[in-house]
Order: C-alpha cells, then sequence, then structure tokens
C-alpha cells in the first residue's frame, strides 16, 4: 500500500511538508505543492477521509514529549510550556522518556492513541518509528531544544554556537589552554552543534583539541562522572572543563573531588543550575533560557493549528561569569569551603 513517505520521497520533499499539502493545513510553497499533489496522482495515493475527520475534532489538549524532567532545563521548557498553554486555552499532556528510545516510542503511539490537537516533542535522536508515523500523520508537530535534519518540522532550539563561544573565550581569558569537554551523545543534535562548536571555537582561539580531550555522556548526570573519569584515564590533563548540560556538570564536579581536583580544574556548564552559585568554586554557565523555549514552542504550534506559517526559531543564549576572578590564576580559586 503507498503511504504519505512513498509520495514525499517520488516529490523529493520532507514527510512534514507531503502532510501539509495532503492534509491543507500548514504552509508549502507553490513547488512543493505541485511536486507532492503529482507525485499523489501518480503513485494512486488515497487518503483515509473519515480518519482525518476523527483527527481533526478538537480536543484542546497539546502532548509534550521531554527527554528527561529530572533536568532542570526541562522542567523548565514544560513549565513555559504549560503556562503559554493555559491561557491559550490549551491542557498539556506530559510524557518523560528518560532519554530512552524505546519509551519514546511508546509515548508517542500513547498520545496518538489520545487524540491530542498537536505535539511538542524533544526528539531523542534515535531512528524513530512512531515520530516518522507522527510527522506523516496530519497532527502539526513542533521540534523543541533538539531536532532530526531527515524530518520537516518547526522547531525552537537554542543558539548552541554563540552559546559555546561565550564559554571557550572565558576559560581562554581566564589563561587556560588545556579545556576539555564532556559531550553528550553523539545521535542529539545539540550534542552535534555544540561539539562542533566547541572544536571551532578553540581553533580560532588557539586551543589545541586532541581526541582524548573530549568525552561523551548522555546528558544524565552518571554520565558526566564517567565521561570525566575516562578523560583523565586516557592521559587528558585539563585545567579547564566544559560540559554540554548542566546534569553532566553534577557528575564532572563529583568526580572532580573525588580526584582532588575540584580546585585545581575550572568548571563550566552549558545550561544553568541553582547550585551552581553555591558551591566552591562556584560553576559559570551557559544560560538557556528553557522557560521562553516551552513558550514559543507553543506559540508554533497553536500557529501550526490555525493553519498560520510556522518558521523556526532561535532562542539566545547568554553567559554567567562565576567563581575565581582572573586575578586568582589558572587552576586557583578564592577561599571557601567545598561542599
Amino acid at each position: 500500500m503507498t503511504t504519505i513517505k512513498d509520495v514525499a520521497a517520488r516529490a523529493g520533499v520532507g514527510v512534514g511538508t507531503a502532510s501539509r499539502v495532503l492534509s491543507g493545513r500548514g504552509p508549502a510553497s507553490a513547488a512543493a505543492r505541485t511536486a507532492v499533489e503529482t507525485a499523489a496522482a501518480e503513485l494512486r495515493f488515497v487518503t483515509n477521509g473519515p480518519a482525518r475527520s476523527l483527527r481533526r475534532s478538537r480536543t484542546d489538549v497539546l502532548g509534550l514529549l521531554v527527554s528527561d524532567i529530572r533536568n532542570p532545563f526541562f522542567a523548565d521548557l514544560a513549565h513555559g510550556a504549560e503556562r503559554e498553554a493555559r491561557a491559550a486555552g490549551y491542557t498539556v499532556l506530559l510524557a518523560n522518556v528518560d532519554e530512552d528510545p524505546e519509551q519514546e516510542q511508546r509515548s508517542l503511539r500513547a498520545f496518538g492513541s489520545q487524540r491530542v490537537d498537536g505535539m511538542i516533542v524533544a526528539p531523542q535522536g534515535h531512528d524513530s518509528s512512531a515520530l516518522v508515523e507522527l510527522v506523516a500523520s496530519d497532527r502539526p508537530v513542533v521540534f523543541v531544544d533538539r531536532t532530526l535534519a531527515e524530518l520537516d518540522v518547526p522547531s525552537v532550539t537554542s543558539d548552541n554556537a554563540r552559546g559555546v563561544r561565550a564559554a571557550v573565550e572565558h576559560l581562554v581569558a581566564r589563561g587556560h589552554r588545556a579545556i576539555g569537554y564532556v559531550s553528550g551523545p553523539r545521535s542529539v543534535s545539540t550534542s552535534v552543534e555544540r561539539l562542533d562548536a566547541f572544536r571551532a571555537a578553540c581553533s580560532d582561539l588557539g586551543v589545541a583539541v586532541a581526541d582524548a580531550d573530549v568525552a561523551f555522556g548522555d546528558y544524565q548526570a552518571a554520565s558526566g562522572e564517567t565521561a570525566t573519569a575516562r578523560l583523565f584515564d586516557a592521559g587528558a590533563r585539563p585545567t579547564a572543563l566544559l560540559t554540554a548540560d548542566g546534569l553532566m556538570a553534577l557528575g564532572a564536579r563529583t568526580e572532580l573531588r573525588r580526584r582532588g581536583l575540584v580546585d585545581d580544574v575550572e568548571l563550566v556548564a552549558f545550561d544553568d543550575a541553582p547550585w551552581f552559585d553555591h558551591v566552591s568554586p562556584a560553576v559559570s554557565s551557559v544560560v538557556n533560557d528553557a522557560d521562553e523555549i516551552g513558550r514559543q514552542g507553543v506559540r508554533l504550534l497553536t500557529r501550526l493549528l490555525a493553519g498560520e506559517p510556522a518558521e523556526s526559531v532561535v532562542v539566545p543564549t547568554r553567559f554567567i561569569a562565576r567563581g575565581p576572578s582572573s586575578a586568582d590564576g589558572v587552576g586557583r580559586t578564592t577561599a571557601g569551603a567545598t561542599p
């Protein structure tokens, strides 16, 4: 049986574009519309009218899938999305998948059975047949924080490149020339963007980065600990360490304390956390505006639900410098007990 994926492939467009053309909902260029309609006719693709009518009946409920609700970033994102949705007259159903692609599959299919009007998804970055099915349906979808290049879906993301560059510039200004990096998983778009930005910033600023200076985690605290251990066990001797998220910064700090290096290795994190101000040395951070990302995600989704164009949004980041001043020198901190 011909599917919408077959139509999209024949037309040379994404599944989301084909879905918008065939459902008559959402924007598409004239060229894309012609290509999809031609492909559908050639393949004799027939839409399921009764099922589409059922799906179009409004429930005023939005689905929100986040990667890990224990991560303060996603908790803030969910909070912002829920408030924005409530103001627009929607209720939000939340699914937490614990950075687990299999749980993502189950949650997406559960949302489908609940007949939510649309979905906001932070994709896990793995091949997800449930996500492809969701995008191929006529139910509107918006990605937040993360994207999948193979799916044509509007998104709300952070300015990862500028955020990472600000962190590296801070460390170089502090005198660091040996900077380690704890990355998220290779399969996730934010991990790829932040690692690329780290390597580019270091190259521009004259800081050499070897393979041994980079270790990979999974955006959870335990992986930050093991990744930091791998860096040092592999022979890396960084005077500063940048982590790709706040939870991995917690794990990294735990390992630095275990090795007696917490006062000798300056720690900086992408994402902010309340505890960064309350440890010594304090942790500088890239502030990733999760609340705004959640709000913008709902705004994009409601535009799609209204049949209006919805362009992807990049939310700015800002850098907060904490901890030792430049006068203290690399590898030394101001006085204070280490919690």
